[in-house]
């Protein structure tokens, strides 16, 4: 891939109670047509469409990877020729299990990777109990080189992020549903797998409240020295923008090889 900076931008949109699925699809596909111009690459955040932490909208809007949502960003990224991370939707498979799954779609309006959550949040509640886990460390091909995908609550599981750097990846693609009661975690991780993977960080999260919690925003992007190259307020929706070279990463590694320290 190029080593050239490639324009991203993190669609920090609001997830709340009083919008309808529907409605949130229509409202958001607006903001990346007319709100992401110039950027090659677009990130939306965790399960926007229904919200990670309304159980019965996460049900009711489970579909296969040929239903409404999947069809409707692959048209979306194909119609302004971009790269699009999709966040992440409930997705039923053929045998009736639900995934939280991650999508990346090419500007010719293709699947080209898709990820299922590995680590599930909630203990004996929430996801953990509605979701099956995804077993597999899933890279994408972007333009600024190979980007390990990863959702939310992985964000706490440092092997992860060693298992996609062992494959390649010179950067994360983090999209999220944060809660504000954490987002200080949230910040000091992002910047913590950043450092010690010696990659970048892109990290999208939403705001508003639904089922009774209320998400903290604070998207970012940091570069592979753990720099925060921007970030968002915790409260407000918005287009983060950034610029990422896969030649930051080569630099700092071969200056720097701590990596190939590694035991």
């Amino acid at each position: 891939m190029s080593g050239t900076s490639v324009k991203v931008a993190l669609v920090q949109c609001e997830v709340s109670g009083e919008e309808t699925p529907a409605d949130r699809l229509a409202r958001v596909s607006e903001v990346v047509r007319t709100g992401c111009t110039g950027a090659q690459v677009v990130v939306l955040p965790e399960l926007w469409l229904a919200g990670a932490f309304d159980m019965a909208q996460m049900q009711a809007t489970a579909q296969s990877r040929d239903g409404e949502f999947v069809t409707a960003m692959c048209s979306l990224a194909k119609e302004c020729g971009i790269w699009l991370h999709a966040g992440s939707f409930v997705e039923r498979d053929s045998e009736g299990h639900l995934y939280n799954t991650a999508l990346v779609i090419s500007p010719t309006g293709d699947v080209t990777a898709s990820y299922r959550k590995q680590h599930l949040w909630g203990g004996d509640s929430g996801e953990a109990v509605l979701l099956a886990r995804g077993r597999d460390v899933v890279t994408a091909q972007l333009p600024f080189g190979t980007a390990g995908i990863a959702t939310c609550y992985d964000l706490r599981f440092p092997e992860q992020f060693r298992a996609l750097v062992d494959v390649g990846a010179t950067s994360f693609i983090i999209p999220a549903s944060w809660p504000v009661q954490r987002i200080e975690h949230w910040r000091v991780l992002l910047r913590a797998r950043a450092i010690e993977n010696q990659a970048w960080v892109l990290a999208v999260n939403s705001v508003g409240t639904h089922a009774g919690t209320t998400m903290g925003g604070c998207s970012a992007v940091i570069d592979p020295t753990g720099v925060v190259v921007c970030e968002a307020s915790g409260d407000e929706e918005i287009v983060l923008f950034a610029e990422v070279a896969e030649s930051a990463v080569t630099a700092w590694r071969s200056r720097h090889r701590w990596l190939a320290d590694r035991i």
